[in-house]
């Protein structure tokens, strides 16, 4: 059970981080730091968006934005933590 509970804390891991690159991503291009006409940023936020947005669509369907900031990532970050600590605490 040890080695299931560290591959899905491993797997949840990965995930926050692409969740937080996405984000980041998403700020660089809204700033014009990057250029979305550039073909590695483009395929870079469409492997990003297809990964994170099955799983951000339906807290931003509950959770208003606030002043134009979205805080879903926030929230789905936070619910993934609880989750880590959830398989840890029970299968290890």
């Amino acid at each position: 059970m040890n080695a299931l509970a560290n591959l899905i804390d491993t797997v949840i891991t990965l995930y926050i981080w692409l969740l937080i690159a996405a984000v980041v991503l998403s700020w660089l291009i809204a700033f014009g730091v990057v250029n979305t006409g550039n073909r590695f940023v483009y395929q870079l936020r469409g492997f990003l968006g297809q990964i994170t947005e099955p799983a951000l669509r339906p807290f931003r369907n509950m959770i208003p934005t606030f002043g134009g900031i979205d805080v879903s990532p926030v929230v789905l970050i936070l619910a993934l933590y609880f989750l880590r600590d959830l398989v840890n605490e029970y299968l290890r």
